[in-house]
């Protein structure tokens, strides 16, 4: 996860960016991406951080690089995709509340962002601002080989370890843990019936943020992403 992970404790934060470069030092780096993504601005940070690095900075997708984590991928010299990897682009989103006012100031500042997104990518990419845009609105999963075509990737190598299958299934869980519980605060709901709502549907996934609740249910072991999306698509309809 980009920044920081309330849920697990964990997360790549810019801190540990600066961290990690300070002590590789004038050397190259290479950056082996598998992320979900996280907090733009987080992702915005350590993509200027690698982009202000004084040697060659080689970035290497082995699962995917989605949302944030696409920032970051932008950030090398060269970008390799190992086999059946994605890359992410999409607009920015957030949760929003208060009145009329504040929606449309809301959407202004997301907007901003979004161009913001577009100017990254468009320093690398071989297509131009607009086709860009239209790949974020419709939220694209880009392979190796399109990637690639459209110059966000440079090369695919087969040599690239392919992801490791838990984590992968952790990154998923954690993606649609966050779109549910975004879903819920947009229908109303406060951060105490989230977390209840959240432990029915299921989850391995640590404890809700709050650590005042107890938690005596037992919890499934996986998280249902059958229903996490049949809600989302309720909360929306």
């Amino acid at each position: 996860i980009i920044g920081e992970d309330f849920w697990t404790g964990g997360g790549f934060t810019a801190k540990r960016a600066a961290a990690a470069l300070r002590s590789i030092g004038n050397k190259d780096v290479t950056v082996q991406i598998n992320s979900p993504g996280g907090d733009v601005f987080e992702g915005i940070a350590i993509y200027n951080l690698l982009r202000s690095h004084p040697a060659k900075v080689n970035i290497q997708i082995m699962g995917w690089a989605a949302s944030a984590a696409s920032i970051i991928a932008m950030a090398g010299d060269t970008v390799s995709m190992g086999p059946g990897t994605f890359l992410m682009v999409h607009n920015a989103w957030g949760v929003v509340v208060g009145n009329r006012h504040d929606l449309r100031a809301s959407a202004a500042v997301l907007e901003g962002i979004d161009q913001s997104l577009v100017d990254i990518y468009a320093a690398r990419a071989s297509i131009d601002r607009k086709a860009i845009e239209k790949l974020m609105d419709a939220e694209t999963f880009l392979g190796p080989t399109e990637a690639i075509s459209k110059g966000f990737a440079d090369s695919e190598d087969a040599a690239l370890a392919a992801p490791d299958a838990t984590q992968n299934s952790n990154d998923r869980a954690l993606m649609a843990r966050r779109q549910t519980e975004a879903a819920l605060a947009r229908a109303g709901h406060n951060r105490s019936a989230r977390a209840d709502i959240l432990r029915e549907i299921g989850t391995g996934l640590p404890a809700p943020r709050d650590a005042s609740r107890t938690d005596e249910a037992p919890r499934d072991a996986s998280f249902d992403f059958v229903a996490a999306q049949r809600l989302i698509d309720t909360l929306k309809s």
